[in-house]
């Protein structure tokens, strides 16, 4: 489906994952700083794994800037 996921640090410190979907964003949600995403709209993976998101993710995490997701937690 058309969908985003985002792990989010709230304003307590907390984390958490929030589902968006269309063009929903927690980015202009006040005291939520997003540290990390994944479009996982078909667009974003089918050319390359047709329907195997999961493949697709395992794929993402390796990409994953964890040093720059830390850094803005760690703000």
């Amino acid at each position: 489906g058309s969908s985003w996921t985002w792990l989010v640090k709230k304003a307590d410190g907390s984390l958490d994952i929030v589902n968006t979907s269309n063009a929903g964003t927690p980015i202009t949600d006040d005291g939520v700083t997003p540290l990390i995403t994944v479009d996982l709209w078909e667009h974003a993976y089918y050319i390359d794994y047709r329907n195997a998101r999961p493949k697709y993710l395992e794929g993402f995490w390796n990409l994953v800037n964890w040093d720059f997701a830390n850094e803005n937690f760690a703000k």
